[in-house]
């Protein structure tokens, strides 16, 4: 719809605003499928901060309170908006998520199907630098799994030798806090087999 143009045109106060009076949300999903769907078609495309405060919106409070795995008109209007703006979508979910006490099953699953599947490299390069900013737990070993399997199938390039230097260091450092962990042990047996060369 042309009414649209109106979100290139608001400062992120505004848009804040405007999502809050069209109750985005908590509106219905079918609804948020085809709102993601005309985001994909606006021109020009939103700026990194509309984005973010959109993703905000539209996502956070839903992601946060899965219980149980996403509908398929959640899953399609993430993925739809992951297909254009996976960045700040990465920086406003994931850091959320990372905040999160607790397991968040769901939430861990979530984002290792957006890491495997939909999000574009340079943004699986952004969720491993954000998952390692932070104290390693059980529940983020699968989604650095994810980005591994994301460089194993071919579909990433090689890590940056900083980050991978972190990811690494950041391993040999939690060592301890794993030492019964099958998640950590093929996390390490992953990062062996597709780094071999450059791990000593």
């Amino acid at each position: 719809p042309p009414e649209l143009s109106i979100l290139n045109n608001c400062s992120p106060s505004q848009l804040q605003g405007l999502c809050s009076f069209l109750q985005l949300s908590t509106c219905p999903e079918p609804f948020l499928v085809r709102f993601c769907s005309w985001l994909l078609a606006l021109t020009p495309d939103l700026s990194h901060s509309s984005a973010a405060i959109l993703a905000e919106q539209l996502f956070l409070r839903r992601v946060l309170s899965l219980t149980q795995p996403p509908s398929r008109h959640l899953m399609a209007a993430l993925t739809s908006f992951c297909s254009k703006y996976s960045h700040p979508f990465c920086r406003v979910l994931l850091a959320a998520l990372l905040q999160e006490p607790g397991e968040g099953a769901e939430q861990t699953k979530l984002m290792c199907e957006l890491v495997e599947e939909c999000l574009e490299p340079h943004s699986v390069k952004l969720v491993l630098s954000q998952v390692l900013e932070v104290p390693l737990s059980e529940k983020l070993l699968p989604v650095l799994q994810a980005v591994l399997g994301r460089q194993v199938r071919g579909h990433l390039e090689v890590l940056p030798p900083e980050l991978l230097d972190l990811l690494v260091l950041t391993l040999c450092q939690q060592a301890p806090a794993f030492a019964t962990s099958l998640n950590y042990a093929t996390l390490v047996t992953a990062v062996l087999t597709v780094y071999q060369s450059q791990v000593s």
